[in-house]
């Protein structure tokens, strides 16, 4: 029996619009984070001319049954890494952050311990703080945030509207701990997004030089200073960028594993099977990008009943030998929060 007119038309208008939009491709991207001595590294390969990125690969739906088996197909392939812990992270799907068409990332956290890797398209670990090197508090304050970042901000703020001000200002404040705020180690997504919209990025510097925007995130990209590295070649912006909007999925893995290192007992999977207290306090604040007060931290690792000695001593520390310890995975069952009990790092 044929559809009565209005449902007929509407059908079509259904069709019209379906053929009309666009279809996404799923790519798979995995961030990989291992701690090498007292530094954080992240596991990049090549992607060619875009230079340096994310391990990433589009869903196979003939093998990848889940989303999770497809990133630990594409971690195994790139590297061969025994990576035991796998998390999803977010979904990127902003317009143009991908040439010939729109496309989702489906972005995983994952953490392993550090050794030298081996791969088809070169992988290698690059610090976290050549990427976000206003992140590092041990040594300091950086001299970056005086030198280029507060400077950028204070002329984005005098740009500003009436109307745009008190945002502006809080979210300097919240990010950038302008003013008498306190720094957050948490906010790294916030702060990398604020620095891209400040222009002092090369991403930032790439997207307006490609559409032809004289906008103040352009003036901005231009003098800021210029950075160079021997495996990218030389940049404008402050710190490395990565291929396609791959620092951004970087920046958000890193708050993430920053704000869990509170309730979860994520540090113990960068760790080996025993180590010394020394050594799990060097890793936590490697992480962190903070030195914490070793007393304290040994009374929160206490409180939290997170470790066991193993009734063995660690004889290569140059001088008195350092009792190892293991990872309590009772815990686990024994409460539902097992972190180092805090809420915030702190700040420097």
């Amino acid at each position: 029996m044929p559809a009565p007119p209005d449902s007929a038309a509407a059908a079509g208008r259904v069709r019209a619009s379906q053929a009309g939009a666009s279809r996404a491709s799923i790519e798979l991207s995995a961030v990989l984070i291992s701690v090498d001595e007292t530094t954080p590294r992240l596991l990049t390969v090549h992607h060619g001319r875009e230079g340096l990125g994310l391990p990433s690969t589009h869903l196979d739906d003939r093998v990848d049954r889940t989303l999770q088996q497809g990133v630990r197909r594409l971690v195994g392939s790139e590297t061969g890494l025994p990576v035991r812990y796998f998390e999803q992270l977010y979904t990127f799907g902003d317009r143009g952050r991908a040439p010939g068409g729109r496309e989702l990332a489906v972005a995983y956290l994952a953490l392993a311990r550090y050794q030298p890797v081996h791969g088809p398209n070169e992988p290698s670990w690059l610090s976290c703080y050549e990427l976000f090197p206003w992140e590092d508090w041990r040594s300091g304050r950086p001299a970056l945030l005086d030198d280029v970042i507060l400077p950028a901000i204070d002329e984005w703020l005098a740009r500003s509207t009436l109307d745009e001000l008190p945002t502006r200002r809080e979210r300097a404040e919240l990010t950038f701990g302008v003013g008498h705020a306190l720094w957050d180690p948490v906010r790294v997504l916030d702060r990398y997004e604020l620095a891209y919209e400040l222009g002092i990025v090369g991403e930032a510097m790439a997207a307006s030089s490609g559409d032809g925007g004289e906008g103040g995130a352009g003036r901005r990209a231009r003098a800021a200073p210029v950075t160079g590295n021997p495996r990218a070649g030389d940049w404008r912006g402050i710190g490395m960028p990565l291929a396609l909007d791959h620092r951004r999925i970087a920046a958000a893995a890193l708050e993430r594993l920053r704000g869990k290192l509170a309730y979860r007992p994520v540090v113990f999977e960068v760790l080996p099977e025993t180590f010394t207290l020394s050594r799990l306090q060097q890793v936590v604040e490697a992480l962190a990008g903070q030195v914490l007060h070793k007393q304290n931290f040994r009374r929160l690792v206490a409180s939290a009943n997170l470790v066991e000695p193993t009734g063995e001593w660690d004889q290569r520390t140059g001088g008195r030998p350092a009792e190892l310890y293991r990872f309590r995975r009772e815990v686990l069952r024994e409460r539902p929060a097992p972190g180092l009990g805090l809420r915030r790092l702190g700040g420097p």
